[in-house]
């Protein structure tokens, strides 16, 4: 198999490749899993704005123990269950978002295996992975041999027990002879990584966790099962199958043509940003570049680590009783506002814990009030003063300009807090900075009283406010429609701007600062209210 040397990842790319985790298929899809993907949703979405080529892969995790348990215990094949879930969970609720992935990978696709098993071969025929038996207590719902130092002591029903710290149950003793990766020899070449290359691992507390693990020592890395038969077997030896976890994490290179398409993994490979929850940080910032560093494969770019999703205080996970079906609130709230929650309510990289009551009142503070009803109030004055064609601004001046000069301000920001450094919290910040801004234009400019002024003079002042409104709202569409692009869609149509401008989509975000671009004498309209009034109900979360 042809395989790039170059370790260093600078290839002949041409894609911005953005990966989620892979998820499990033992259940139905729930908050923390949306989190993650509507986030390298906005972040495709925002490159493609910028003109950039984007793939964007998300997809489902379907070999090893814990799924061939849960389809065990719903009477049904391993395949049966993940076929089920995948086509009546998984794939709805991200077109229910609006996830615009470019592909969805199933590790159980023939276009998967066999890459994995070429993959491993590799390995083997280079003296990467020697047999040999181990034994120890083993999760299987992370699906990792832990370390006793890993460990927690139960209490209750697990009292005198050894629990794993993330799923709160007992771990199993497992002793198996099994195949292994040479990890431990990557070490040196990891910690030098790590500091060579500060930002491979975001957020910095994350990355120190991963340091400090990695100047423990590594112990090498058992890479198949002997115990159970539900995962792709090992090319060499049938009678084991690959651990899941390097199953999984090949799904990154095999989705894009690993052994199969050599064009496109050139062009694509590898990722320039794998989103990631912090409870598979190991798996992705020591297991994976090593794995890549043994076969000559150059390294993904960034691995940034989402925080987790509380409740209660408890991690949002169906183990923990708090998942809660995304549908719940985008029932309730609509699919624009779920998806600016979240990004704007938790700092990408931090715990953050879900509310409702926050959620609503960012919903009729920010959504309704400060950006909803500023559309709204500019689309019924253009109808009353000028019938609803947009007037040329023909008397503009400071105030003007001080908002000209808010917009470009707004653009840069969200573009290097969003695009570049993955805050979407302070890139939805800074674009809201301008809504409020231009909120207080308007009060302070008073267009309903200026109206009064029939003179020439003042009818242009009149125009000239209520354009500069308009093409405020126009930058706002643009930066916004990665966030919430059916509303910034109806924002855009609602400004009459699609058939003077062309598609929302296309607009490049770094031309959203250049001022004047609506041009007078469009038809603007006043549609649906964006953000209706929440009825009064709350679900029971």
């Amino acid at each position: 198999m042809a395989a790039n040397s170059d370790s260093t990842g600078a290839n002949a790319r041409s894609s911005y490749y953005v990966t989620t985790p892979i998820y499990y298929v033992n259940d139905r899809p729930h908050l923390g899993h949306a989190y993650t993907t509507v986030a390298g949703d906005v972040l495709t979405r925002w490159h493609r704005q910028r003109g950039e080529k984007v793939w964007y892969l998300t997809g489902t995790d379907e070999h090893g123990q814990k799924i061939m348990r849960t389809a065990e215990a719903h009477g049904v094949s391993p395949q049966q269950w993940a076929d089920q879930l995948v086509e009546e969970a998984w794939k709805p609720l991200w077109e229910h978002l609006e996830i615009a992935n470019d592909d969805f990978i199933r590790t159980t696709e023939d276009r998967h295996t066999a890459r994995v098993q070429e993959f491993v071969q590799d390995l083997y025929d280079k003296g990467e992975i020697y047999q040999g038996g181990y034994e120890g207590p083993y999760c299987v719902g992370c699906e990792e041999y832990k370390t006793p130092a890993d460990l927690i002591d139960g209490e209750g029903e697990y009292a005198g027990q050894k629990l794993c710290p993330i799923h709160k149950k007992p771990v199993e003793m497992l002793k198996e002879e099994n195949y292994f990766f040479k990890l431990s020899a990557y070490a040196p070449r990891l910690l030098e990584l790590y500091a060579s290359d500060p930002g491979f691992i975001q957020p910095e507390s994350a990355r120190n966790e991963v340091v400090r693990f990695v100047e423990q020592g590594l112990q090498d890395l058992s890479i198949s099962r002997s115990t159970f038969d539900w995962g792709v077997q090992i090319p060499w030896d049938p009678k084991h199958v690959i651990y899941v976890w390097v199953d999984a994490l090949l799904n990154y290179a095999t989705a894009v043509g690993y052994g199969s398409d050599p064009a496109k993994f050139e062009q694509t490979f590898p990722a320039d940003v794998h989103l990631v929850g912090k409870d598979i940080l190991r798996f992705h910032a020591v297991i994976w570049p090593a794995m890549l560093m043994a076969n000559g494969l150059p390294l993904p770019k960034k691995i940034a680590a989402n925080g987790w999703l509380m409740v209660g205080g408890e991690k949002m996970s169906k183990s923990n009783l708090t998942g809660i079906s995304p549908q719940q609130l985008t029932d309730h709230f609509g699919v624009d506002a779920y998806r600016y929650y979240f990004l704007r309510a938790i700092p990408f990289g931090t715990d953050g814990s879900f509310s409702w009551e926050d959620f609503s009142a960012r919903y009729t503070s920010e959504l309704a009030n400060d950006f909803g009803n500023l559309a709204s109030r500019v689309a019924a004055m253009v109808g009353k003063y000028f019938d609803g064609v947009l007037p040329a601004a023909t008397a503009a001046g400071p105030a003007e300009k001080e908002l000209a000069d808010g917009l470009a301000k707004a653009v840069a920001e969200a573009d290097d807090r969003i695009g570049e450094k993955l805050d979407f919290a302070g890139g939805i910040a800074a674009i809201f900075d301008f809504v409020k801004q231009v909120n207080g234009y308007l009060t302070t400019q008073e267009p309903w009283k200026v109206a009064k002024d029939t003179s020439e003079a003042g009818q242009a002042r009149l125009a000239t406010i209520l354009y500069a409104a308009a093409e405020s709202l126009r930058g706002i569409a643009v930066l916004l429609n990665p966030v919430m692009p059916r509303v910034s869609g109806l924002l855009w149509e609602s400004l009459g701007a699609e058939p003077v401008l062309g598609a929302l989509a296309d607009q490049q975000v770094t031309e959203a600062a250049r001022w004047g671009l609506l041009p007078a004498g469009v038809t603007v309209t006043k549609g649906d209210i964006l953000f209706p009034r929440l009825e009064e109900k709350k679900q029971d979360v």
